[in-house]
């Protein structure tokens, strides 16, 4: 999955819903140096954890962000990729985040979204009853939100992988 990001040396990336910093660790890796990742996440314990884990391995490039239900907390045209796994479900007002996340986007930045299947049958109890919105729904939001769908550029099982582009204006 990382592979498929095409991360280059020196770009800025956020990790929204860092979680435990899987994401983040590697993206830090692949930008290097000259790149900075910023860890979001609503929780502070995450946040002050990946920092430890960034710090004890070398990775000063990592930058800690506790965001809300409403912002990453990014400055404008501070990212040239927002990566979201397996936490755009949680969104209680993805049109608000949306927003934000359009803003902290550089013109022609990347939002990729990694989220569960939703569909009866295939999906677990838990999926169909805890994740809010399918794919389909997910592209409608996004796309309402002034992204344009690029790629699905891995095929996931349990999951989707979604390239958007963000439009300009």
């Amino acid at each position: 999955m990382v592979d498929a990001l095409a991360l280059r040396p020196g770009a800025d990336v956020a990790d929204v819903g860092a979680g435990t910093g899987l994401f983040t660790m590697l993206f830090a890796s692949r930008v290097g140096p000259e790149g900075r990742v910023y860890a979001v996440d609503i929780s502070r314990p995450f946040v002050e954890a990946i920092r430890e884990r960034a710090r004890a391995a070398g990775l000063e490039n990592v930058i800690g962000i506790v965001n809300t239900q409403q912002s990453v907390e990014l400055p404008a045209a501070s990212v040239d990729l927002v990566f979201i796994a397996d936490t755009y479900h949680h969104f209680e007002y993805p049109h608000a985040m949306l927003a934000s996340i359009h803003r902290a986007l550089r013109p022609d930045g990347t939002l990729a979204v990694i989220d569960f299947r939703r569909l009866p049958g295939f999906s677990s109890a838990w999926v169909m009853g805890h994740v809010r919105a399918g794919r389909a729904q997910v592209i409608k939001e996004v796309r309402a939100a002034g992204f344009e769908l690029v790629e699905e550029p891995v095929q996931l099982d349990g999951n989707y992988f979604l390239s958007f582009r963000k439009r300009a204006g």
